[in-house]
């Protein structure tokens, strides 16, 4: 057997809309000190790990969040036949993820990055999006954390319509998922080169002790017959 490592993690890159990355030389070759770049943004942007203070005043930090937690075998879910701007059911889970395990991280493949830039306002209008019924199918599965190639919550499309937040229960997977201790990791890409229905993945947010969330490195390990 030979292994496939697959990167699904987002490049951190300047020039955002959404998401502003401030990006200087710390210092340079040209003082005769060697280089370092110094860079800072808000740690849900890019390919991210949100724990459950990010929405509960109460819920556990990234302290609070152990290697078993977001390492482990993980279920393929392909979606990527979803249209555009379009709900993802609760009855669509239960047919792609039909080979779930208690225990799981569920990785949900819709290959959007594929499909719209994630640095245009495309990837957010015309996303599909997660229902509740699909967040608590998912929940009532076990999974223990789940990965999302898209913007997964209708209203996360509202910033850029300067619609008001609604309330918390409307952002689904964050109220169903997330505030239920299942760690979440947003915003994937390259779905679409995962092959097989399972893999391990290995999802390692910086150790950022007390905080919300964490920027993070997510790849999948696939074996592949020699």
């Amino acid at each position: 057997m030979t292994r496939r490592l697959i990167d699904l993690s987002t490049p951190v890159t300047t020039g955002h809309f959404r998401w502003p990355v401030e990006r200087r030389l710390h210092k340079s070759h040209a003082e005769g000190a060697g280089q370092a770049t110094w860079a800072g943004w808000i740690v849900h942007g890019f390919t991210h790990m949100d724990s459950p203070r990010h929405v509960d005043p109460e819920g556990f930090t990234t302290d609070a969040i152990s290697l078993d937690m977001t390492v482990g075998d993980a279920a393929i879910l392909d979606l990527s036949d979803v249209p555009e701007n379009t709900a993802i059911t609760g009855e669509r889970i239960a047919a792609a993820g039909a080979h779930l395990r208690p225990g799981d991280i569920a990785i949900l493949k819709t290959r959007w990055d594929e499909r719209a830039d994630i640095a245009t306002p495309n990837f957010w209008a015309r996303a599909p999006w997660m229902t509740a019924e699909a967040a608590i199918r998912l929940r009532e599965a076990g999974i223990k954390a789940i990965g999302f190639d898209f913007p997964q919550d209708y209203c996360i499309r509202f910033f850029l319509t300067g619609e008001a937040r609604p309330p918390l229960p409307e952002h689904v997977t964050h109220y169903h998922l997330l505030q239920r201790g299942v760690i979440m990791f947003e915003y994937l890409r390259n779905t679409g080169a995962l092959r097989a229905p399972r893999s391990l993945v290995v999802a390692l947010p910086v150790k950022l002790p007390d905080s919300d969330g964490a920027p993070a490195r997510v790849i999948a390990i696939e074996e592949d017959a020699a």
